[in-house]
């Protein structure tokens, strides 16, 4: 078997099952089964994956009827100890999770007063609850287990959350959307997701990502039992986005960006607009691998009669009519709707010129206040600069310097080599699509941008190589100076520690005075506390009358990371909306 995204997603639910039927002395072996799995020779037939697990020849099939295998009785092992087999369970351990489409929940919008959030709003405190309209018993068992089962990975951090551990977020993310809680279903998938590209070493692999994962796992699980009336159905979130009827559209191309998931799942993307600026996805995304990403792009977009690619609808336009769009955008592809194609519009000319008229500021607030996080830039590339996951270009944007990131870093995508070769476009002014990433400064993914030396020609990073020849002798160096990170990152730093190496790696945390008093000079007192809190949390070790150690609470360190974690979220958003200019 080559990488574990070319086996077929499983149903959390079957993971789960099948490592909690394995013995006590099966489980210490899990791991290494996974390891060993992958190296043996796999083959594919329709919609079952074949894997030979033994010298002997015995076989192990993971049948997957649309790509999902969603009860225990898909995979099957032909060796003799099966059904009791390890085989079977390092199979669903190493496949993607099956993750099923959940609505994004309201997000809150950016305060506008610039001051140091409190500790009391980090985690807010829990209003009593209604007779009428408070979680159910069964909806606050399933938070509260969903609550441990983080808890336990946070203690452990990724080198100790096994294939166990996972196991047991599985199972509580299936309790959980049996209890009606998608969304806490949805983001405690996540967390599994991400540990497995870190244990992994997947190229794509982000510790913010982890980290943000955790944080809204566990604030989802924290406030779920106490909330009620609205807060209790944004936090409940809903099964599937609705579409509704948007009659008749006349769309313009942006772009398209490759989605390639550390849980298997691949496609493409392919962003257009409206005459006013309102935003539409086309998208093609379905079980797969970096083949599937790098391929979608040139498949006919799924919608209406229409033959045009995601790469040719990227630059053309789209006449479409009985259109039904879900609260994200995303176009239906109902039976009623109808498409052709139409003429598309340059990037400097109407209507999609007007989407790069819209202030910096405008377009920062609108996406940390739940908006699209798309951002329309005109920039100018003064040189690189070296961070700890690679090169990033860095730009003037109307004064306000940025820095400009690969949208992803899977080797099989372009991503890197082209924000190597933009370097180039030193003096050039272009414009670019971006994703903003919330920072301390102003920092975005880059998408899409116009071709450095071609007018009218415009390149998808994610899709598109630049080639050397066509580009630009580089300017000489401007000397923008590269922004200076906030003091809070002593902060995040611990915040992000504990979701790699768990709690142990801050029990003894060296000199951490030093740090709370950097904060408090800063303005930053609570800070100070909340890493007095998390510091002191991480070392809480009881002893019972006899002097041993007793386990460590992982429920209050839980809550204290949270505590920071989302303290530095906020902290971020402000700063973020600062840097960009609101």
């Amino acid at each position: 078997m080559s990488t574990a995204p070319e086996l077929p997603a499983v149903d959390p639910s079957v993971t789960a099952e099948l490592v909690a039927a394995l013995s006590p002395r099966l489980r210490k072996r899990l791991d290494a089964a996974i390891a060993k799995l992958a190296d043996r020779p796999a083959a594919r037939d329709g919609d079952t994956v074949r894997i030979t697990v033994d010298d002997e020849g015995s076989e192990l099939e993971l049948h997957a009827p649309g790509g999902v295998v969603a009860d225990a009785t898909g995979i099957r092992c032909g060796c003799l100890l099966s059904p009791d087999c390890l085989h079977r369970a390092a199979a669903a351990s190493a496949a993607p999770v099956a993750e099923p489409p959940v609505a994004e929940a309201p997000v809150a919008e950016a305060s506008e007063t610039v001051e140091e959030p409190t500790a009391d709003s980090a985690i807010r405190q829990a209003p009593a609850p209604s007779v009428d309209d408070s979680a159910t018993l069964p909806q606050r068992t399933a938070a509260q287990a969903v609550f441990a089962a983080v808890a336990a990975v946070l203690d452990a951090g990724t080198d100790g959350s096994g294939a166990v551990l996972q196991a047991e977020l599985l199972r509580a993310a299936h309790t959980a959307r049996l209890a009606d809680l998608p969304r806490a279903a949805a983001a405690a998938v996540s967390v599994v997701t991400a540990l497995r590209a870190a244990r992994a070493a997947d190229p794509a692999f982000r510790l913010a990502d982890l980290v943000a994962a955790l944080s809204e796992t566990l604030y989802l699980a924290f406030r779920l039992p106490h909330a009620t009336g609205p807060e209790l159905a944004e936090l409940r979130g809903t099964a599937r986005q609705p579409y509704t009827p948007d009659g008749s559209l006349r769309l313009y191309g942006l772009f398209s960006e490759p989605v390639l998931t550390a849980s298997g799942y691949a496609g493409a993307v392919t962003w257009t607009a409206d005459a006013d600026g309102r935003l539409y996805t086309v998208s093609d995304v379905a079980p797969g691998g970096a083949g599937r990403a790098v391929g979608a792009a040139d498949r006919a977009v799924r919608i209406g009669d229409t033959a045009l690619t995601h790469r040719e609808l990227s630059r053309a336009g789209l006449a479409v009519s009985g259109a039904t769009v879900s609260p994200t955008g995303r176009l239906g592809a109902g039976a009623g709707v109808r498409a052709v194609r139409a003429s598309g519009a340059d990037w400097r000319a109407e209507p999609l010129d007007r989407l790069w008229a819209v202030p910096v500021a405008e377009q920062a607030g609108r996406a940390l206040g739940g908006g699209h996080d798309l951002l329309f830039l005109e920039v100018t590339p003064t040189g690189t600069v070296r961070e700890a996951a690679g090169d990033c270009l860095l730009a003037d944007c109307d004064g306000v310097p940025v820095r400009l990131t690969v949208a992803h870093d899977h080797p099989a995508l372009p991503h890197r080599d082209n924000l190597r070769l933009l370097a180039a476009a030193r003096g050039s002014r272009l414009r670019v699509i971006a994703r903003l990433a919330p920072a301390p400064h102003a920092r975005a993914r880059l998408l899409a941008t116009e071709h450095p030396t071609l007018a009218g020609s415009r390149v998808d990073l994610g899709l598109d190589r630049l080639q050397q020849a066509d580009l630009p002798a580089p300017a000489p160096a401007t000397g923008v100076p590269a922004p200076e990170e906030a003091p809070v990152h002593l902060l995040r730093r611990r915040v992000e520690q504990a979701a790699s190496g768990g709690r142990r790696v801050l029990a003894f945390p060296g000199n951490s005075a030093a740090d709370a008093r950097r904060l408090d000079r800063h303005g930053l007192a609570t800070a100070g506390d909340i890493l007095d809190a998390l510091l002191a949390a991480a070392a809480d070790r009881s002893r019972d009358a006899f002097g041993r150690l007793l386990p460590a609470d992982t429920d209050r360190f839980a809550r204290a990371w949270l505590t920071a974690a989302r303290y530095t979220d906020e902290v971020d958003r402000v700063l973020c909306a600062t840097a960009w200019g609101g």
